[in-house]
């Protein structure tokens, strides 16, 4: 677990600033947008990018594929674990009527929406995390290629 301390301190992180992004967006009245979280995207992909960097640094010449995506996998997964947990506190207990005006706007069928608005952000948030953990690591992965000049 300590070997992962740094990838689970940046989930946290990331965590919380999707979570003051999402407090943001309710005090204007935008947070029933769906269109808005598409910028979780953005807060999520830079502490994957932020975390492999440093774990990267960390490690020196430790630093491999495998290591690196586990550090973008450990970070996306706290962070998504940690803001599903509070958008369901949220909609359960702060604003009771939060899932109905989203199901207004954007549903037609409130009964079955409440679970699986709950497995739709986890959904997004683990598949956000693996897309932007490949796509990250393709920047960090040491080069095989042999750079060698023709006579």
């Amino acid at each position: 677990m300590k070997e992962f301390a740094l990838p689970i301190r940046f989930g946290i992180a990331t965590s919380g600033s999707l979570i003051a992004y999402f407090l943001l967006l309710s005090l204007f009245g935008l947070h029933t947008n769906v269109l808005y979280s598409l910028f979780n995207g953005v807060i999520t992909g830079f502490g994957i990018y932020e975390s492999i960097k440093y774990f990267r640094i960390k490690k020196g010449v430790a630093f491999n594929y495998g290591i690196g995506f586990t550090a973008g996998i450990v970070t996306g997964a706290i962070a998504t674990i940690i803001f599903t947990f509070f958008f369901a506190f949220y909609s359960t207990e702060i604003n009771t009527q939060f899932l109905k005006e989203l199901s207004r706007v954007w549903f037609s069928d409130y009964d079955t929406l409440e679970g699986s608005i709950f497995f739709t952000v986890a959904t997004m948030g683990f598949a956000t995390t693996l897309v932007l953990t490949l796509a990250f690591m393709q920047l960090f992965k040491t080069s095989k290629n042999l750079n060698q000049k023709s006579a």
